[in-house]
């Protein structure tokens, strides 16, 4: 076998490999996350009256999970926003994530943090249309995650609270790292950026990005 055909045979189990490769790879879709509220009972009754109940807008990608109608306005030492969106349905606690672009508006710092962790996060003022509350804590800036079903966690050799990096493609093309991987059979496969973040890399809602 001369020189060319050895050459050619390489190139041609290299493009191969490559396919095959491809086949494999698991694209991940992105939603970009807007700042957003998430009540307990106990708030929502105070904010929206007693026995108040939260009407659905539409469903979000993760089942069970659902923009609602209602929304509230946030307040802090410098200033508010309003109309920010409650999303659904009810949890055991109020958590209100926000961006970092948004905690200067408002004068706050919000921490880094994975959701449902609030221990040390900003406080807040929250106005409702039947009433106001301050928390003592509870707004964040919510680590970047991928919602992960346990069927693709095992093809790529992944358990719940990894944390890996992302590559981005497209003109501001680059990595994101401290992802973190959330596993649950109640989840659909999906990456969780905000506003700031999806700005910084040009990303929209279902672009997709990989696991490098």
């Amino acid at each position: 076998m001369n020189t060319s055909n050895e050459e050619l045979i390489s190139l041609i189990t290299k493009l191969v490999i490559e396919e095959l490769n491809k086949e494999k790879e698991i694209l991940i879709p992105i939603g970009v996350s807007n700042r957003h509220a998430h009540l307990n009972r106990e708030d929502m009754n105070i904010l929206f009256g007693q026995g108040s109940e939260l009407t659905k807008l539409r469903d979000l990608k993760q089942p069970g999970q659902y923009a609602s109608n209602e929304k509230i306005t946030i307040k802090g030492p410098k200033g508010e926003i309003k109309n920010v969106r409650i999303l659904g349905p009810l949890r055991d606690k109020t958590q209100i994530e926000i961006s970092l672009t948004d905690g200067f508006k408002l004068g706050v710092n919000p921490p880094i943090k994975e959701s449902g962790q609030l221990e040390d996060s900003s406080p807040i003022e929250i106005i409702g249309p039947k009433g106001s509350i301050r928390k003592s804590n509870g707004v964040i800036a919510a680590l970047r995650h991928i919602h992960m079903p346990p069927e693709i966690a095992k093809k790529l050799n992944l358990k719940d609270k990894d944390i890996v990096d992302i590559e981005v493609p497209g003109i501001r093309k680059g990595i994101l790292g401290n992802v973190l991987i959330r596993v649950s059979d109640q989840y659909e496969l999906e990456m969780h950026v905000d506003t700031d973040e999806s700005n910084a890399y040009n990303l929209q809602n279902d672009d997709k990005v990989k696991i490098v």
